[in-house]
């Protein structure tokens, strides 16, 4: 889908990146979920490079685990062609917590942009927020429209549900409105949420600061509540690429690097001998593969290092550092190995 490009989108983005990502396990042991290289490039740049691709150039980040993975990656935002600001969380707010929490950096870059004569902007309590942890090319420029003639105080960006038994469902009516949400597995034809929605500051700004809060599951209910018309569906036809689990991990990794070029192994700092056999499997930072291994269809995790002759085949491998394996884990020597 070709993006429609606009002399500055007059809007924030705040993307999601405080989770835990307990179901990417073992991976989020040693990264956060936003940080983690998808065929060589982290979760966190590739939405910050999409949404700059659509003239955003003003960015809030989330953080709680790990947040140091994801500040050493994007930083300021300068070599993207953004300004990145942080709003840290703890705890962990959730999906309205956390842009309740963010509204202070997000409404002050709206007042720095209606400044600007030329600004196209709608509100200065308008913003786009993105989940961190998935990819999509939805038309941002098209979202925003679609927000502004709906008078909503959400717009949800949807696409018909592809997966009913693995994704939850979004319930619409007339093409237009949101009625509610299912849970996967549920009965009838439903839309997916691809984690991007354009939101009105005044529908976060009753949640206490500070305090977790769900969007889906309490927070826009209550809205549709009160207001049907207060949540929008934006129904598209944009790609959407799931990055749930270490399998939906590295089969998003495989299929872009096919698309782009092969940046898979591409991870600094470390050595892989020439012997070693790696077979559509990621490798991150300062990994060591000794000679004479086999790794298929693998995630090597920063520090990992491979011993001689080690064979591995649909696993997710970090070090040990000390953890206790959960269920379907297990300790090799100094590596936690994980089956997917």
């Amino acid at each position: 889908m070709s993006v429609r490009r606009t002399p500055g989108l007059p809007v924030s983005a705040l993307v999601l990146t405080a989770g835990l990502g307990t179901r990417l396990e073992p991976l989020t042991y040693v990264r956060a979920k936003a940080a983690v290289p998808v065929n060589g490039e982290t979760l966190a740049r590739r939405v910050i490079r999409w949404l700059a691709s659509s003239d955003i150039r003003e960015f809030v980040l989330n953080l709680h685990h790990l947040p140091a993975t994801i500040t050493a990656s994007v930083g300021d935002g300068s070599d993207l062609g953004a300004r990145v600001r942080y709003s840290w969380e703890n705890p962990v707010l959730g999906s309205a917590g956390g842009p309740r929490h963010a509204l202070p950096l997000l409404t002050d870059a709206a007042d720095s942009r209606t400044s600007d004569p030329g600004s196209r902007i709608l509100d200065p309590g308008t913003f786009l927020i993105v989940n961190g942890d998935t990819l999509t090319d939805v038309d941002v420029s098209a979202l925003l429209d679609s927000h502004r003639q709906s008078g909503a105080l959400v717009t949800m960006a949807l696409i018909p549900n592809p997966r009913p038994d693995k994704y939850g469902g979004v319930a619409v009516e007339d093409g237009r409105w949101v009625r509610g949400f299912t849970r996967a597995g549920s009965p009838g034809s439903s839309y997916h949420f691809i984690g991007a929605q354009i939101a009105e500051a005044r529908a976060f700004s009753g949640l206490e600061d500070g305090v977790p809060a769900q969007t889906v599951g309490a927070l826009y209910p209550h809205l549709i509540a009160t207001d049907q018309r207060s949540v929008a569906a934006f129904i598209c036809d944009a790609s959407f690429q799931d990055i749930g689990t270490p399998a939906d991990y590295l089969a998003t990794s495989i299929h872009l690097a096919a698309a782009e070029g092969d940046r898979t192994k591409a991870g600094r700092g470390g050595k892989i001998d020439p012997s070693a056999s790696i077979v559509g499997s990621a490798v991150w930072d300062d990994v060591t593969i000794g000679p004479g291994a086999e790794l298929t269809e693998c995630i090597v995790c920063d520090g990992v290092e491979v011993p001689a002759g080690a064979r591995y085949r649909r696993c997710a491998i970090v070090p040990a550092a000390g953890r206790q394996p959960k269920a379907g884990q297990r300790i090799e020597g100094k590596l936690l190995v994980a089956g997917f």
